[in-house]
């Protein structure tokens, strides 16, 4: 790889090249990125230290929390050291960590939304046996199982970049290090592999979407049987996952679901599932959950004397 690569660092041009604009963005995006990290923080400490919060959805719930927090990090900070930053690189080493962290905690994610699809599915559709289905084994073995398939999924990128020869030059029209950009920088044809990339990201984010759909719409079917008390408890915590999906999935099967090529509005919408929807997540599973805002006026109470 080192005889087939010069390029050492890249040139990452970020979102906009106006300084005016760069000023407001660092200010918008470290905001978002303290709330992200802070919020999802306080769901992780809240779950783990509070009694009444054992139940198997609030354990899938602290693992997408501390997911959404590194994940963000991986690339938020970078980028905003970037926006006041005069010498806007990033090493050759630091854009593969960069590139694999994003897609393990990406991939681990997607697979843990479906996790937590099922446990909806389990809890509303079969009530009386939730607990011996759910049970603390499988819960492990379910979540294991989505960190495996975001390592698969990651390796599968990280071993396709690895093997490409990047001459030269090495400025990417993007505030990150994905696989489009860098496939544009390869001196190589790259074709074969962005169609495996469509493959590894678009089909796998469709199908998924589409399954999670189907899944909340059974799971939405089956509450005519429910009472008033229960309908209005599932569509609440229903529709706070429904919601996450969406803000996740939509833009990446924008960006993923096409021939391979880079569009302008591409890092925009990366924003999106990078910046936005890890800072969301925390407030729309917080405000949308009764049991969750009760245990966490517990906590802070608690910390007050």
């Amino acid at each position: 790889m080192k005889q087939r690569t010069n390029v050492t660092e890249f040139v990452l041009l970020g979102l906009t090249q106006s300084l005016q604009v760069q000023k407001i963005l660092f200010v918008v995006f470290l905001f978002s990125y303290i709330v992200t990290v802070v919020g999802n923080l306080v769901i992780v400490v809240t779950i783990v230290v509070s009694p009444t919060l054992g139940a198997p959805m609030y354990f899938f719930l602290a693992y997408l929390s501390f997911m959404d927090a590194v994940y963000s990090t991986t690339v938020t900070p970078n980028m905003i050291i970037n926006l006041v930053d005069e010498k806007k690189t990033i090493s050759f080493e630091a854009c593969m960590s960069q590139l694999f962290i994003e897609h393990l905690f990406g991939g681990a994610e997607i697979l843990l939304l479906v996790v937590m699809a099922y446990d909806r599915y389990v809890a509303i559709c079969k009530p009386l046996h939730y607990l011996t289905i759910m049970n603390q084994r499988l819960c492990i073995v379910l979540l294991l199982l989505a960190w495996v398939g975001g390592f698969l999924h990651a390796v599968v990128h990280l071993f396709f970049v690895l093997n490409l020869p990047f001459c030269g030059p090495n400025v990417i029209d993007h505030f990150g290090c994905d696989m489009y950009p860098l496939l544009k920088l390869a001196c190589t044809d790259t074709y074969f592999i962005g169609l495996t990339v469509v493959a590894n990201d678009g089909v796998i984010c469709v199908a998924i979407f589409v399954l999670l759909l189907i899944s909340y719409g059974v799971i939405l079917h089956s509450l005519k049987n429910h009472s008033q008390e229960g309908k209005r408890k599932a569509l609440s915590t229903c529709g706070s996952h429904i919601t996450v999906v969406v803000l996740f999935f939509v833009p990446c099967i924008f960006i993923y679901v096409r021939p391979p090529c880079i569009l302008p509005i591409d890092k925009y919408l990366t924003v999106f599932y990078t910046v936005i929807t890890p800072m969301l997540n925390p407030l729309i599973y917080t405000l949308r959950n009764g049991e969750m805002k009760s245990a966490m006026k517990k906590l802070w109470i608690r910390n007050r004397k």
